[in-house]
């Protein structure tokens, strides 16, 4: 029998804490995963929380997603303009710093092979979305669970093709450039102000998020895991995207 998975203990009580970085997933962890990717709900005030984080941590705030960096600030209603807070996109390829700078690869080789080969797939899968992304494409299968077998192969065979990197995450299988995962957003952004030195948390709910609770633990920080309970590197556990909002407004000290 596997060994059993040992119960986390919540996350802990961060409102007196003075020298902690935060990063924040996006998809089910600040908000709830949706059916499709394109369909998300993110009210107003998810906003307003991670500004208030970045007030409160005088800026020691990242949000981390999967997706591109544009769509995160669009989502919590930023457009382009200067953020308090930065943001890593596409599996940490893109990176932005609240002063502004921005960096991110070439578009890369076989992205348009990758995209017409996922769409031939849901052509003939009803219920399979492919979502477009600047550094690669993902399957998404949520709406048609009989079809992951068949995700995941194709995925793997245009990944032996292209070079590009396999990430499986809950209900979708994506393909992306390779060269960088969220553990090394985190690991850019611990190494510059106002970040360095300090203990980062970084807070997610997929297997894409794994890399940054190894990376956060390798810096003197930890790992808090949004969901049930699995096999983890993350040290501390919330139960959901609601119990999410509530330790952050702790953190940040406003009501929740």
């Amino acid at each position: 029998m596997p060994d059993p998975i040992p119960a986390l203990p919540a996350a802990p009580d961060l409102s007196t804490a003075a020298e902690i970085s935060l990063f924040l997933d996006f998809d089910g962890t600040l908000v709830d995963i949706a059916e499709r990717h394109d369909a998300v709900v993110v009210d107003p005030s998810i906003g307003r929380l991670v500004a208030a984080l970045a007030d409160r941590l005088d800026g020691r705030v990242a949000v981390v997603s999967g997706r591109d960096a544009g769509a995160i600030l669009s989502y919590l209603g930023i457009g382009e303009r200067p953020t308090p807070f930065a943001v890593a996109g596409s599996h940490g390829l893109e990176l932005r710093w609240s002063d502004g700078r921005t960096e991110a690869p070439a578009r890369p080789d076989g992205l348009d092979e990758t995209i017409a080969a996922f769409a031939a797939l849901a052509a003939d899968h009803p219920g399979v979305v492919v979502e477009r992304k600047p550094f690669g494409a993902a399957l998404h299968y949520r709406q048609a669970p009989e079809a992951g077998p068949a995700c995941d192969a194709l995925a793997e065979a245009v990944a032996r093709r292209t070079g590009f990197a396999i990430q499986h995450g809950k209900m979708v299988v994506e393909l992306r450039a390779p060269g960088a995962d969220k553990g090394d957003a985190v690991r850019r952004f611990m190494g510059e102000p106002p970040m360095a030195g300090t203990r980062p948390v970084f807070v997610g709910d997929d297997l894409t998020d794994e890399a940054g609770f190894g990376a956060a633990a390798a810096l003197g920080g930890w790992g808090v895991l949004v969901g049930g309970p699995r096999a983890t590197a993350a040290r501390y556990r919330l139960a959901d995207v609601g119990d999410v909002h509530e330790w952050l407004s702790g953190v940040a000290g406003v009501k929740a």
